[in-house]
């Protein structure tokens, strides 16, 4: 499956780990709705590489799984996002840390909480707040045998 290859694909990164991850989740798409469901999950990871460098690494991992942008939020096949790096925040023309949208996404917050409850967003809130705050959600867990493995299983 694709994100189990992205997910082996980060851990192999240089200087880096990846620690956690959450299980895959089910969400409609955001923007065209002519678009097959999306599957999500979110990772943690230590790594070496500084905010910058890992945003050209996974670009570089999206590349090699064939990802061609067609229209804005439109299908793809990967999408792999930074939403967090430690306590930074960081607002450039490449980068913006936290993921600007992060505070809205239910597809990001609910494997976020997963495997981070109670986690302080820098600038948003925390997790399991900024959740009750949702006005609906179409989230739906795909798996639940590997939730909080290391390693893609």
């Amino acid at each position: 499956m694709q994100i189990q290859d992205a997910l082996a694909a980060v851990d192999a990164l240089p200087q880096t780990c990846l620690k956690q991850r959450s299980r895959l989740y089910a969400s409609k798409p955001l923007g065209p709705q002519d678009q097959p469901d999306f599957v999500n999950a979110v990772c943690r990871i230590e790594t070496e590489l500084s905010p910058w460098g890992l945003l050209e690494a996974l670009q570089g991992i999206e590349q090699t799984q064939g990802r061609i942008k067609k229209r804005h939020w439109g299908e793809r096949c990967i999408d792999l996002d930074i939403l967090l790096y430690d306590d930074l925040q960081i607002s450039d023309a490449h980068l913006q840390v936290p993921h600007k949208e992060i505070a809205l996404r239910d597809f990001v917050l609910l494997p976020l909480a997963e495997i981070a409850p109670g986690l302080l967003i820098p600038g948003k809130g925390r997790v399991d707040v900024l959740i009750s705050q949702l006005t609906e959600t179409y989230v739906i867990p795909l798996q639940t045998d590997q939730t909080n493995q290391p390693g893609v299983g």
